[in-house]
């Protein structure tokens, strides 16, 4: 098979999935494609036959992102990459606050192991049947997700001593101030 561009890697994914993925969006040479929320389990499935048929073998990254305010509130974004082509290609699943799952790619990408885990830790998002979804930057048990936008910039209180601070910390006119 040829190497595809972007734009052809996109094209042929919609015709692949005829329904399941919005109108490609370029945006500085690089194009997105977004996955009908209500499919959400497709994402594998997707996410295989853009490995497998279309050659973007390496996933970048996986992050998230918090729309507060908006519904769905939660988007997952996947950057993928053709080795062969240079070719960038992004993936991108609105989440609903009322359902915070999304199915995982640890099957298809080894790499998502490790992302999702960090999704999870700092956003509240589950990858069901991911094989090792704990926390993986904050203390298990921790009940906050600090990369919310609804946390607070100076932290909550804690009642683990010895483990992290125990009241919020103070900003003095905001987390970056150094003394002159």
């Amino acid at each position: 098979m040829p190497t595809p561009a972007p734009a052809e890697a996109a094209a042929a994914l919609r015709e692949a999935f005829p329904g399941l993925l919005r109108d490609p969006v370029e945006f500085r040479g690089e194009i997105t494609l977004a996955l009908d929320p209500a499919q959400k389990a497709a994402l594998p499935v997707v996410a295989r036959y853009l490995k497998e048929r279309l050659g973007f073998g390496f996933l970048l990254d996986a992050s998230s992102v918090d729309h507060l305010g908006e519904e769905p509130r939660f988007e997952m974004v996947y950057e993928f990459y053709h080795l062969n082509a240079g070719a960038h290609l992004r993936l991108k699943l609105r989440v609903s606050e009322d359902d915070l799952t999304v199915p995982t790619l640890t099957g298809v990408y080894q790499t998502a192991d490790w992302h999702e885990r960090e999704v999870y830790d700092m956003m509240g998002l589950t990858f069901p049947g991911h094989p090792d979804l704990r926390r993986i930057l904050m203390w298990e048990g921790y009940p906050h997700f600090p990369l919310r936008k609804d946390f607070p910039l100076e932290g909550k209180a804690t009642d683990v001593p010895g483990v992290a601070f125990t009241r919020p910390a103070p900003l003095d006119g905001g987390p970056f101030v150094t003394a002159p």
